[in-house]
């Protein structure tokens, strides 16, 4: 049988290219993926940056640890606490300290993220003046880079200041040192110092006291966000490993559709060998052997496309800045055996249904005439097809029932898809038909036969629109679900800021540090405005005796905020919240009114604190609140104003915005955090849908080249009976369309029922916002299938048809 295969394979190499390509393309991005994996994993340790020539570090308790029977568990604080004056006091009897700051500073002319820092805490980078010199009075500062040059006035969030000195710029901040006296009052709150000292006499004079002594490479954890490169490599692993499941799955859908529709069109060739002797399992060997062939073949060439890839995706994901600058592609060898496995494995379950349905062939069939497919559902399509659509359907029916919020995870909504979509390709067959005479309905009422043709070829080769149609179905049903589902559920976060939103304003700091004292008192004595301040913060809570939760939470006064802001309780009152309660939501392990709670606030304090009302749980922004008594060191971020009986609303804005701040109505403040996709997520899901597209074009493009090539007589004879050539090629480009027109119907179909489920999750979660279906791209989908049909089908056609129809009725298979 491997002879034959070979040969097979050498007279029907048209037939096995779309496998080949996908099989290969689908290798190499899993060898890329996996290189990318194994690089992560590989990854140097970060070194420290501000710290680097700092002798030791001593933070502040910045990490909440909470003992339990399985051990400690741990979350970082919200507001980390300063290191206690009294330990100060003893470090400084052993050397120089210097306490470190770092705030926010925006500056007209300047780089969007420049960050304040005292000047003596340059020379642990360590930063060294280029032009000028250091900083002397309140304004005077230094920068890093050269946007700015000595003697120039620049403009700030923190007043006007002359740039006296400039030092070089480094890659993981743009610097403004301040002198250390200004640098304190900008940013009164110091969480770690540098110790010019021993490090063992550094640790025994905070001994017993939950503070960090960072000495060596630990010092990079007093940089700013020190996690940044493990939590970029953990988003981008994330991305490759959706890209990577994805891939698997539609290869797989491709090769088995392909060979699918092969092993109906030689039919009457397993007819022959059959009538020749050929036994059932010598047919079944053969496709096998044919399968094996050639996803030995593309294994191989996809390992040679990933080696050569791996390299460009590296970069591709620096420059995006989805990974750390220094991320490259190691040395590695078992990326590629897992690539080569996986394909080969790919190929050989992609053929194993027609495998068997090539056994199955009957002697008989060498005599058949007939095109019209009279039984394309096998009992293996039933039973799968109707299996994974129960599937589905239990699977939704119990995670509504039980936990509607898992439906809203993006592993959720990613994954769900996969398996309506293999539901709905092997129930396809069934639909074909039915689905067929009604878009082809009206076509078929207009003058002449060309509509009726189209429908009734349609119709009559079920198995070769439903191959077709598959592609066209995987890409529409991905694109239609993934940009659906974010896209319904950012509308519905819009919902509920704007549901929740009652003021008639909201200011904003300028900043990043929130408000100080002084803007706060001049936003509270504006006339005619009823003002809530809130602040950010955090409680944690211990669930289940096992598992520490971090709950964003808002502190607030209870008066005010019950007027300017429409919380979605569903039990209890605004009014009821003090110093000794807390508002939750149903997601906490205990949401009844009047019940007590263990928690910790945002420094670390434990505090019992008594419910005073229960909020639903929406899209999972409900966090909790309590009163600024209970978030100590948390700073007011937000302004919320409600306009007092009479008031004049542009006489209120006016006011608002001379006390300082940025002014939004509520309707600019809901179009201003309008949730948006991040950008891992998105570049994730471009990824994803590129291979989508990419494999449904390679798939397209075989099968109707495939499909046309074995409809070479029929054309000939509609020639024959006297249709023109442009006429037939007409009819050939209007039954490409009207498959792509059933495979993108269906892809609706699925990507209509995957949203329809988080609707009704976000329904039973209390948040009724529509559903967001993205029609542009699902245009812009449907579009290239239709160009890419068309284009490979006519094309073929119309090289065929260079020859006389005579010859070409006549011509052998």
């Amino acid at each position: 049988m491997l002879s034959v295969a070979l040969r097979t394979l050498r007279t029907r190499w048209v037939t096995f290219v779309g496998s080949f390509v996908a099989l290969s393309l689908g290798v190499a991005l899993l060898a890329v993926m996996g290189l990318a994996l194994a690089s992560s994993l590989d990854a140097p340790e970060r070194q420290p940056e501000r710290f680097a020539a700092a002798p030791v570090v001593v933070q502040g308790q910045d990490t909440l640890s909470v003992p339990t029977p399985i051990g400690d568990r741990t979350q970082k604080l919200a507001h980390p606490q300063a290191v206690p004056e009294e330990t100060v006091a003893k470090l400084r009897r052993l050397g120089t300290v210097v306490a470190d700051r770092s705030f926010a500073v925006r500056a007209a002319t300047g780089p969007g993220d420049l960050v304040g820092h005292p000047w003596s805490t340059a020379a642990f980078a360590p930063y060294e003046i280029d032009a000028g010199r250091a900083p002397r009075a309140a304004d005077e500062v230094v920068v890093s880079g050269d946007w700015a040059r000595p003697g120039e006035h620049v403009t700030t969030d923190r007043g006007t200041v002359t740039v006296v000195g400039t030092v070089a710029s480094r890659d993981f901040e743009e610097a403004v040192f301040y002198t250390d006296a200004r640098a304190a009052e900008l940013s009164p709150k110091s969480t770690q110092l540098v110790v010019e000292a021993d490090a063992a006499e550094v640790r025994e004079a905070v001994g017993g006291l939950d503070l960090q002594v960072l000495t060596g490479t630990d010092r990079r954890l007093a940089d700013a966000d020190p996690d940044r490169d493990s939590e970029a490599l953990t988003a981008m692993n994330a991305m490759f490993g959706t890209a990577g499941g994805v891939t698997a799955f539609v290869s797989v859908f491709v090769v088995a559709s392909t060979f699918a529709f092969a092993v109906a069109q030689r039919r009457r060739e397993f007819g022959l060998l059959r009538t020749a002797g050929a036994t059932p399992g010598q047919i079944r060997r053969m496709v096998f052997a044919e399968a094996l062939v050639v996803g030995v073949l593309a294994s191989a060439a996809g390992c040679v496309l990933g080696a050569y890839g791996a390299p460009k995706l590296a970069a591709w994901v620096v420059d995006g800045d989805l990974a750390p600058s220094w991320f490259t592609i190691g040395d590695f060898t078992w990326p590629y055996h897992m690539a080569f496995w996986t394909g080969l494995l790919v190929a050989l379950l992609g053929v194993i249904a027609a495998s068997w349905r090539a056994g199955r062939t009957g002697p008989t069939q060498a005599l058949r005439e007939a095109s019209v497919d009279t039984k394309a559902m096998t009992w293996g399509r039933w039973v799968f097809g109707a299996g994974l659509l129960v599937t589905a359907a239990v699977t939704l029916g119990l995670a509504l029932f039980s936990d509607p919020g898992e439906l809203l995870h993006r592993k959720t909504y990613v994954s769900r898809p996969m398996l309506l979509i293999t539901a709905i390709a092997l129930l396809a067959p069934i639909l074909v038909r039915p689905l067929t005479r009604l878009i082809a309905w009206l076509p078929a009422q207009l003058p002449g036969a060309g509509g009726m043709l189209v429908r009734e070829n349609a119709a009559a080769g079920i198995r070769r629109t439903a191959a077709i149609a598959a592609p066209v179905l995987v890409t529409v049903a991905l694109a239609g679900s993934l940009l659906g589902a974010t896209a319904t559920l950012n509308e519905a976060k819009a919902t509920e800021t704007r549901e929740q939103t009652a003021a008639s304003f909201v200011v904003t700091p300028a900043g990043d540090a929130g408000f100080d004292a002084a803007t706060v008192k001049k936003l509270k004595a504006v006339k005619g405005a009823v003002v809530s301040t809130t602040s950010s913060s955090a409680v944690y809570v211990l669930e289940e005796g096992v598992a520490l939760i971090k709950s964003e939470a808002r502190a607030a006064e209870a008066g005010p905020l019950a007027k300017t802001v429409h919380l979605p309780l569903a039990a209890g009152k605004v009014s009821d919240l003090d110093d000794d309660s807390i508002i939750v939501n149903e997601e906490w392990e205990k949401h009844t009114v009047g019940q007590s709670v263990d928690v910790w606030l945002g420094d670390g304090t434990k505090k019992s604190l008594r419910i005073a009302a229960v909020m639903t749980t929406g899209t999972g922004n409900n966090g909790a609140y309590v009163t600024p008594a209970n978030a100590p060191g948390a700073s007011v971020d937000r302004v919320d104003v409600a306009l007092a009986d009479g008031a004049d609303p542009a006489a209120v804005a006016a006011a608002l915005t001379t006390a300082g701040g940025h002014v939004f109505t509520k309707a600019q403040w809901v179009q201003a955090s309008y949730p948006e996709t991040n950008r891992t997520t998105r570049y994730g899901f471009m990824l994803v849908l590129g291979i989508a597209l990419l494999y449904t074009g390679i798939s397209l493009a075989n099968t109707m080249v495939m499909a046309t090539s074995d409809r070479v007589r029929d054309l000939a004879v509609l020639r024959l009976a006297g249709a023109t050539q442009w006429q037939v090629l007409r009819l050939v480009a209007g039954e490409a369309l009207m498959v792509v027109a059933v495979g993108g119907v269906l892809g609706l179909l699925v990507a209509g029922l995957n949203l329809a489920g988080m609707w009704s999750a976000l329904g039973l979660l209390s948040v009724w916002s529509p559903v967001e279906m993205p029609w542009a791209e699902l245009g812009a989908t449907v579009g290239a299938c239709a160009v890419l049909a068309v284009v490979f089908s006519v094309a073929p056609a119309g090289l065929a048809m260079r020859r006389r129809a005579v010859e070409l009725a006549g011509m052998r298979e």
